[in-house]
């Protein structure tokens, strides 16, 4: 019993929400492989470390013996979910879901191991189905029953119309459920509702409802908003390995742990002793600078993280300019350039405001030197490294 819960405890890591949990241990206790399911929508097909928390968790499963049926949603990625949606979402085309399922598969098994990983694809047995299949799973649920989910409620209020396709979704989702004879379902906060249909479903067909265990949405790099591309707050896991290194030890020491508990593959065992180093005096950055070369470890190589470590301490500890900045020649019809224009230019700001708010915070420099004048001309034909903050540089040519 007691190696039950360990294993429970292992499941449970960073998770948010399990149900039922007694109906898991028994699940357990059976000794047999549990079939563990988790469908991705082809809809983003660039990953970043948010995208990664159920992969890692899907991962702890099959090293505690565990299969994993990898859905690719192809079928329902055409309808779109509606999940956390304030209008209806345009369907993928077919050659959109083709390209995008491809770019999955090829990015997954950086962490599933392919051998205790089925990768299924729910047009299998939607097509199948047929209008007649449909009809009678569209009679187990009821409307009422749809608009208890949160999004189609507020939308519904909110007199935002709902397509009946939408209705369709949580179905469909569940009904994958039933195919795949799933013991065990995972995904995010947000598809609760969904989750829970198919556990319904099952029971409808005569099968032993699956668990559900909620993984939470992973904070980005400032600590505060959902991890996103849009919001420039990701790690990308096709990223440079000096770039995933950089971002990584820029977060804060707080969350660090959270990243860890939810990215990391460390023994739990093992945290607890680094947390405990750490509230008896250890730096921190110990402990990140780890938790960076695991991760970039796993997403290109172990000699690529000691690479990422030795340019990052030679960069930011030493003041060494790295060997791969670009080279950037830029043309002037005047006697000079402002330092904000070059640097917006240069590519190494968004615009000649941030470039003097970054002056004005002391983040600019040129060869090294910090520039202070933010009135600073550059005369034609000079050549030099320009650094914006931490991690961005240019080597510059002003032509005339």
């Amino acid at each position: 019993m007691s190696q039950v819960h360990e294993v429970l405890e292992v499941i449970k890591r960073g998770s948010d929400e399990l149900l039922v949990e007694q109906e898991l241990v028994e699940k357990l206790k059976s000794g047999r492989p549990l079939r563990v399911k988790a469908g991705f929508d082809p809809t983003a097909p660039d990953l970043h470390l948010g995208h990664t928390v159920l992969l890692n968790k899907l991962r702890h499963l099959q090293e505690l013996g565990h299969q994993v049926s990898f859905l690719i949603g192809d079928f329902t990625g055409m309808i779109g979910d509606p999940t956390g949606k304030s209008a209806t979402r345009p369907p993928l085309t077919k050659e959109q879901v083709k390209e995008n399922a491809k770019s999955y598969t090829e990015q997954v098994f950086k962490i599933l191991k392919p051998e205790q990983t089925e990768v299924v694809f729910n047009s299998t047995w939607m097509e199948k189905l047929g209008a007649s299949g449909m009809v009678r799973l569209a009679a187990t649920h009821t409307v009422a029953r749809m608009l208890e989910r949160d999004d189609f409620s507020k939308r519904y209020r909110g007199n935002q119309p709902i397509a009946i396709h939408e209705f369709l979704y949580p179905l469909l989702q569940g009904y994958d459920s039933v195919e795949l004879k799933a013991d065990l379902e995972l995904g995010g906060t947000d598809q609760k509702f969904n989750l829970l249909v198919g556990r319904e479903l099952q029971k409808h067909f005569g099968q032993s409802p699956q668990c559900i265990l909620t993984m939470p949405l992973l904070e980005g790099l400032d600590g505060v908003n959902k991890m996103s591309k849009s919001l420039g707050n990701y790690v990308g896991i096709n990223e440079a390995p000096q770039e995933i290194f950089g971002k990584l030890m820029s977060v804060s020491d707080e969350l660090m742990w959270r990243y860890i508990e939810l990215l990391s593959f460390a023994p739990l065992a093992d945290v607890r002793r680094w947390k405990q180093e750490v509230a008896e005096g250890r730096n921190p950055r110990d402990i990140k600078v780890g938790f960076a070369q695991e991760i970039v470890g796993r997403f290109h190589s172990q000699h690529a993280a000691e690479k990422a470590l030795a340019d990052f301490e030679a960069r930011f500890q030493k003041g060494v300019i790295p060997d791969d900045v670009p080279e950037i020649v830029i043309n002037c019809e005047v006697a000079g350039l402002p330092v904000a224009q070059m640097l917006k230019q240069a590519g190494l700001v968004a615009s000649t405001s941030e470039a003097m708010r970054m002056i004005e915070q002391g983040g600019v420099r040129l060869d090294g030197e910090r520039v202070s004048d933010k009135g600073l001309i550059l005369k034609v034909g000079a050549t030099f490294v320009a650094q914006v903050g931490k991690r961005k540089f240019a080597r510059v040519s002003i032509s005339g």
